[in-house]
């Protein structure tokens, strides 16, 4: 859901740079082949992605959820020259596409792939991390932040995404359904958490821009 009119958001694209060559026949493809096309981030939020990661140049990344890739090598634009992109989907058949790109990119080797269960994956990555990317399943949102928590550096930047879940959190909480409710309350724990600063952005689905103090 955009909470811009058409104008607006036309005016935004139009006033936003464009999308790389390579980025823009990876949208296509998802567009003409994959289900849900919707699920990939797109110009806009594209290159607010790369803007947060060329500012802070991260040495490692986290991604949860890849989907075709878009967003993975928007990130890999900022990335430290020695830095590592980790990202995490459970939909093996998106492998040869994002594999596709990643390769096309000339970032191949800033980007490793894990394939599976990001609850049972993120446990095992012996890492601190940078900058953090939520955009998997809604459910888990909560038990995501959970393991995120401990590995996210202080003055690291958590970025999630969907939080507006096409405005269904704007409805009564007898009204919202089980995934609604379960993102609401991923929005009510990230802003109770003392150790982050929190600023919710109404980017396309809205994203939230995370500090970790």
């Amino acid at each position: 859901m955009d909470f811009s009119n058409k104008e607006i958001y036309n005016y935004i694209d139009n006033h936003s740079s464009d999308e790389s060559d390579i980025l823009y026949e990876l949208r296509r493809e998802t567009e003409l082949k994959c289900l849900n096309p919707i699920m990939l981030s797109g110009k806009i939020q594209g290159n607010f992605l790369a803007i947060i990661s060329k500012l802070i140049k991260p040495f490692n990344v986290l991604e949860i959820g890849t989907y075709t890739g878009y967003s993975t090598l928007c990130i890999a634009e900022g990335l430290n020259p020695a830095g590592m992109i980790h990202t995490i989907d459970k939909n093996e058949e998106l492998l040869q596409i994002q594999n596709k790109y990643f390769e096309k990119s000339g970032l191949r080797s800033q980007i490793k792939q894990y394939t599976g269960d990001a609850l049972a994956i993120i446990p095992k990555l012996k890492f601190d991390f940078d900058m953090v990317f939520l955009d998997a399943n809604k459910e888990n949102y909560v038990k995501y932040l959970e393991l995120i928590s401990p590995i996210l550096k202080p003055g690291g930047v958590l970025l999630t995404d969907n939080v507006l879940w096409h405005g269904k959190i704007l409805e009564s909480s007898e009204n919202q359904d089980r995934v609604t409710r379960l993102i609401d309350n991923f929005n009510k724990k990230i802003v109770e958490d003392k150790s982050l600063k929190t600023v919710m952005l109404p980017i396309r689905d809205g994203i939230s821009l995370t500090l970790k103090l």
